[in-house]
């Protein structure tokens, strides 16, 4: 099979779609892959690194997408993109379908197969093509909560640890998945006092007895969350609900409960965001207030440590690519349940309940 790898054009991303050690797997597989000039170059892989285990390297990104029968990349394709994008070619990357209707009906119109990382799932409800970008995530939440905490950031003026004397920040951490109980381990990390929810009662219990002294559980309602708001100085929300639209967890009327200067992370920004006064923003422009609250909502935060979360990212998708290539998408997704729940749209057609659920498109069972 002949594997596309473009260079990424979303603002500040920085990750490429595979490592020169990835390639390699695919060429020893008997694979063609085809990478754009200096698409790795922001994550520390040099053309000169890929050409070294069998890749060509092709001076557009049109050329890669127009030889290319799979796509592999990081994030979804955007608006100069869809053109590109042709009849029957796989595409495996993150694509957050619910929260881009343009991009939905981009997809549909091309024909093009649309197989996307944070919807294989494994029979334990597992996501692992998600899990290595929501540890990153998660961690860097925190990382950037406390920076922007700071005065000159247009934060409250705190310091996340505290000093001898003075009180450590409170951190509210809303979801306890993989994002959630990174983000806690973190700022719990960095000496903050790290209060988590969550609405599965087991969950909130194997999180107490793993996480650090300084974090503790609470289950998710309204009531209790707006009893949190007063006090804390940071909230980081890592809410998931697999393939659909977050719910908002924090209303427009809730920030009159928070102190100015407060911090509201919104990890879920992705699938449409949390906190009600969300939406996207950018490296470049990260943050932005209402009503005295700073909201941070990057929504490709792993693109700020390009070379780790590469890494990382390669490590997760590797064997499915692999399967795809090796038996091409159908074989490969009627042999793995788990591939073939990442199926978001085929030829046209959604195959993805909640996608099709959130913008009143029909619905074609992908076992059709």
């Amino acid at each position: 099979m002949k594997i596309g790898i473009p260079k990424e054009i979303k603002n500040n991303e920085n990750r490429v779609g595979m490592t020169p050690a990835g390639v390699a797997e695919f060429v020893r597989h008997g694979h063609e892959v085809y990478v754009q000039h200096t698409a790795g170059e922001n994550s520390g892989f040099p053309d000169e690194a890929y050409t070294a285990v069998g890749a060509v390297i092709l001076p557009t990104i049109e050329e890669v997408y127009e030889v290319a029968e799979m796509i592999v990349k990081v994030k979804e394709p955007i608006a100069p993109e869809y053109k590109l994008v042709r009849k029957g070619q796989l595409l495996f990357t993150y694509f957050h379908f619910a929260c881009e209707r343009e991009l939905t009906d981009a997809m549909i119109q091309s024909g093009a197969v649309c197989l996307a990382y944070e919807t294989v799932q494994l029979d334990n409800r597992a996501l692992p093509l998600l899990i290595p970008m929501s540890e990153v995530a998660g961690r860097m939440a925190a990382i950037n909560g406390a920076y922007y905490l700071q005065k000159t950031k247009g934060g409250k003026g705190k310091l996340v640890s505290g000093v001898p004397g003075v009180s450590p920040t409170r951190v509210l951490v809303l979801g306890g998945g993989t994002v959630g109980e990174a983000a806690a381990r973190m700022a719990a990390g960095m000496g903050a006092e790290v209060t988590i929810t969550d609405i599965s009662l087991p969950r909130l219990k194997q999180l107490s007895a793993e996480l650090p002294v300084n974090v503790h559980t609470l289950y998710s309602t309204e009531h209790n969350i707006r009893e949190q708001l007063p006090s804390v100085d940071i909230v980081i929300g890592s809410v998931l609900v697999p393939g659909a639209k977050a719910p908002y967890l924090i209303t427009r009327d809730m920030l009159r409960l928070m102190q100015p200067g407060t911090v509201l992370v919104d990890v879920a920004i992705d699938q449409g965001g949390c906190f009600e006064t969300s939406h996207p923003t950018t490296h470049s422009e990260p943050v932005y207030e209402v009503d005295g609250i700073l909201h941070y909502a990057v929504a490709n935060i792993p693109g700020a440590v390009p070379n780790t979360s590469t890494m990382a990212l390669t490590n997760a998708t590797l064997r499915y690519a692999l399967a795809l290539a090796d038996k091409g998408w159908r074989k490969a997704c009627k042999d793995d349940p788990a591939l073939a729940r990442g199926l978001n749209i085929v030829e046209g057609k959604v195959t993805f309940k909640a996608v099709a659920d959130v913008f009143n498109l029909p619905y074609e069972p992908v076992e059709l």
